[in-house]
């Protein structure tokens, strides 16, 4: 694989995810929660920077002297903007995409650091091709975090979504056989047999 290939691909990657931005700011019912405000605000900042990056990928000119350069700075800075978003505080409407956002900066950052090696030096084929899988996992991560936000069940190739309702509580008896919880005045058996 050379450079223009990766770039080509780097970029439609991320222009995946850049297409269904556009919704982020318009979608839900409208937040008064100020930490809500300032995570979906910190969010679309950080879609606008993938944006941004995506063109820029797509603008490099494989053939130029400065290409490798350029797309390991773009790079460098996607990390950075992959670890911000990590380390954003995440309001517990959003608390089941926590793990998935340490994922994608760990994958990015990964994907970054074997980016490096592939292109640093003499071309590294094995490096690359693992920076790519890993650059995938990362924005197959942040796709997923934007259908979470978007108010939407997360698809996907390896994604599994498991939701748990309130009325529905499986318990275990002393005697080990399993019973459906029920709803009783605001809480379940199961809370009411805690207290």
């Amino acid at each position: 694989m050379n450079l223009r290939d990766n770039i080509f691909r780097a970029g439609s990657i991320v222009g995946a995810i850049c297409m269904a931005v556009s919704m982020l700011s318009g979608c839900g019912k409208k937040a008064t929660d100020p930490a809500l405000e300032e995570y979906k605000a910190s969010m679309t900042q950080f879609y606008d920077q993938l944006t941004f990056y995506d063109n820029s990928i797509n603008a490099i000119d494989p053939e130029s002297d400065g290409a490798k350069t350029e797309l390991l700075g773009y790079l460098d800075q996607m990390n950075e903007t992959y670890k911000t978003m990590a380390a954003a505080t995440i309001p517990d409407e959003f608390s089941g995409i926590s793990d998935i956002a340490l994922e994608a900066a760990d994958y990015m950052d990964k994907a970054n650091e074997f980016y490096h090696q592939a292109y640093d030096n003499e071309f590294d084929n094995d490096s690359e091709a693992l920076a790519a899988q890993y650059y995938q996992r990362a924005n197959n991560r942040a796709l997923v975090i934007l259908q979470v936000l978007h108010g939407e069940v997360p698809e996907g190739e390896g994604i599994s979504v498991e939701t748990q309702s309130t009325y529905e509580i499986s318990t275990i008896n002393p005697d080990g056989d399993s019973e459906e919880g029920t709803e009783t005045e605001g809480e379940t058996e199961t809370e009411a047999q805690q207290e």
